[in-house]
């Protein structure tokens, strides 16, 4: 069973920077390149895409690009989220997805991780 486990989250001041992790348990099948990626979602809110990661092609929402930079390690089965210039609209539960495809419709991801909070306020 995949398992995704998120890390970093945390409250920040807004122009901050903070660096979210993912760590899966194990790719589903071997010898295919999944996508990995970041949703997100916050109070009152649609769940939405953020970026996604796949056989090194990075996709960014609008929201996130110039700010947010997303990066895998593949030895390690891990993606990761590198946020700047934070501000309090960033405030969300972050989720960390694996999927066989880079889409940034949720339902192209099969698994999930529970989500970390990020929090922007000052």
């Amino acid at each position: 069973q995949v398992r995704l486990v998120e890390s970093g989250g945390g409250l920040v001041q807004p122009g901050d920077s903070l660096r979210l992790s993912c760590a899966a348990s194990e790719m589903p099948m071997q010898n295919y390149n999944y996508a990995m990626g970041w949703f997100r979602q916050a109070p009152g809110k649609e769940r939405e895409f953020v970026a996604a990661i796949r056989a090194g092609f990075a996709y960014y929402a609008d929201s996130a690009k110039g700010r947010f930079s997303i990066d895998r390690d593949d030895s390690k089965n891990e993606v990761y989220l590198q946020m700047k210039s934070l501000q309090p609209e960033d405030t969300a539960v972050y989720y960390c997805v694996l999927g066989r495809l880079a889409v940034r419709n949720s339902d192209g991801y099969d698994y999930w991780g529970q989500g970390t909070q990020v929090t922007v306020s000052s």
